[in-house]
């Protein structure tokens, strides 16, 4: 990341998260716990103004009031990297694929241990669903934030598609 970052601190159902964009959009969205809060990047400024929207939206999406974020995204990762973190977005709310559909679904079948690897390496969580991704027999997998988020933001989303018994998909606003 450059010299033009900003991030912010937000506190969260599941924890404070620390959030970091620059010009081109929101480049991290990381789980606090396993951070070093005074291991921030020195060239980075503490500036909440810039990543506002992207809390305001985070917060609605923790009162399961917003589906789809809308929010430019800038991760920084390897072409393969990006392609997956891609996929991730077109998860639907409230469902589930395993690890080997998210490697055909970016057309390489065998490749799902890369696919788990790229899952991991995401550096925007909940905004880049990740926790969407499951073993191929369904049960919950490892998780950056720990097991117990990936099942409370599971159990956030598929509460609300019941009660609404709406499945509306993310969509994408940048093409990364």
């Amino acid at each position: 990341m450059d010299q033009s970052v900003c991030y912010t601190w937000m506190d969260s159902p599941v924890g404070k998260l620390r959030l970091a964009a620059d010009d081109a959009g929101l480049r991290e969205l990381r789980f606090a716990r396993g951070l070093d809060p005074d291991g921030v990047d020195p060239s980075w400024r503490e500036d909440p103004a810039p990543l506002a929207e992207a809390i305001r939206q985070l917060r609605a999406y923790f009162a399961a009031e917003l589906r789809t974020f809308n929010l430019p995204l800038a991760p920084l990762g390897t072409p393969f990297q990006l392609r997956v973190w891609q996929q991730l977005r077109k998860i639907p709310w409230g469902e589930t694929i395993s690890y080997g559909e998210l490697a055909t679904r970016i057309g390489n079948p065998k490749a799902s241990r890369a696919v788990g690897l790229a899952n991991g390496a995401n550096p925007i969580a909940i905004i880049v669903p990740c926790h969407r991704v499951v073993g191929s027999n369904g049960k919950l997998t490892g998780y950056g934030g720990g097991l117990e988020i990936k099942q409370f933001l599971l159990a956030l989303e598929r509460s609300d598609a019941l009660l609404t018994g709406e499945r509306t998909s993310r969509s994408a606003t940048a093409e990364y």
